[in-house]
């Protein structure tokens, strides 16, 4: 009896072994515990859109989290403070948060990494925390799932959770209690920066290079590809020339009003928002995301993301034939409308009057320059 418990026992130890060395070998090295507790949903706090901005009771404090090409650091899995994360603006690819980057990314590889672990079980139900309510994740794996086809489903997932996070605060969720979060939901630059981390960790866990390794790399390549700039004060220069038209410094944090402008795009396929006179002549790089399998079947159809939604959503006005507070990420559509009109209606948003206020700054900075021009001719 003992000896076969101590057989049954090294085989165990064999797979743990298996899987922690060979399965995961370009993502990063996963224990069947780590497997088994998935990431918090946020990793890295960063970063508030503008610059300078004030907080609420700290009156000699401004954030202005920005970084640039030079300072930023390898990738860590999970984080930490070497890779001095911020907000840079790229010509092609607009502003991007490389806190949210990277923190899609490594959902992304965890994910994978869970997927491959249980291919032979053909299913996944795993709770993912509590973000608004209970998270519960359920995925079925077909037999014949190629391992690309595993990192495109992580992605897919990854992405719905990165939606459900802008969602989730717009409706009171926030990391810190007593904090609201609502003056970080749907910033101008998360969706995009969401899917290119996505999009690059998909890249790193297929590199034949160990998946931190391979982030670093491509990171720096992306970045560099979308014409990131190469200074904090040009990032700091793009802030400030979309100042009062994409955010203010008329209010402090953590006041939803920071943001005169908010960026509800939540599809497949992405452009960024480029700030007008640091772009001319510059088409804006459109990411995409698959959404089938390499055999044609849609990835949405493999799994679901069930969300049983804490009281500060008002259920009933978002979906009236809802019964009880279980919604999935089907039901995102929905939500995105309620929202749209909520934030009509609490912010009185204006797209003509928005796209007036930065015809008018461009004008008046165009005046500036000719006169300064004008006073430089000899």
């Amino acid at each position: 009896m003992k000896q076969k418990l101590y057989k049954n026992y090294f085989l165990l130890f064999i797979v743990g072994v298996f899987v922690s060395n060979s399965l995961f070998a370009k993502a990063p090295s996963l224990t069947l515990k780590d497997l088994n507790s998935p990431p918090p949903r946020i990793i890295r706090t960063c970063c508030s859109f503008g610059v300078e901005v004030g907080i609420t009771g700290m009156p000699l404090k401004k954030l202005s989290e920005i970084t640039s090409l030079h300072k930023i650091g390898n990738h860590k899995y999970l984080g930490d403070r070497f890779e001095a994360n911020g907000i840079i603006y790229t010509k092609l690819g607009g502003f991007i948060d490389l806190g949210h980057l990277r923190d899609q990314a490594d959902w992304t590889a965890y994910l994978y990494s869970l997927i491959l672990s249980k291919k032979a079980e053909g299913k996944i139900i795993q709770k993912i925390g509590y973000e608004g309510g209970r998270k519960t994740l359920t995925i079925k794996i077909p037999a014949d799932l190629e391992d690309i086809d595993a990192a495109l489903l992580a992605g897919r997932i990854t992405y719905d959770l990165s939606i459900w996070h802008e969602i989730a605060t717009w409706f009171g969720a926030s990391y810190l209690p007593f904090v609201p979060e609502r003056y970080s939901s749907f910033s101008i630059e998360d969706s995009y920066s969401n899917l290119l981390g996505i999009l690059i960790g998909i890249k790193a866990i297929q590199s034949d290079l160990p998946y931190e390794e391979a982030m670093t790399i491509l990171l720096k390549e992306k970045l560099i590809e979308l014409k990131a700039v190469e200074t904090d004060e040009e990032t700091y220069a793009a802030m400030k020339a979309v100042e009062d038209i994409w955010w203010t410094n008329d209010v402090k944090l953590p006041s939803a009003k920071v943001l005169k402008q908010r960026n509800l795009e939540i599809g497949s396929s992405l452009k960024p928002w480029l700030v007008a006179q640091s772009s001319q002549n510059e088409n804006p790089q459109q990411i995409n995301l698959e959404v089938k399998t390499s055999n044609g079947v849609l990835l949405s159809q493999l799994y679901e993301i069930s969300f049983k939604l804490n009281h500060k959503f008002p259920l009933k006005e978002i979906v009236p034939l809802k019964n009880g507070r279980l919604i999935t990420q089907k039901d995102f559509d929905m939500l995105m409308i309620y929202v749209k009109d909520d934030l009509q209606k609490r912010y009185a948003l204006n797209p003509k009057k928005i796209e007036a206020e930065l015809r008018k700054k461009q004008r008046e900075e165009m005046r500036e320059n000719k006169k300064i021009t004008t006073a430089n001719k000899p």
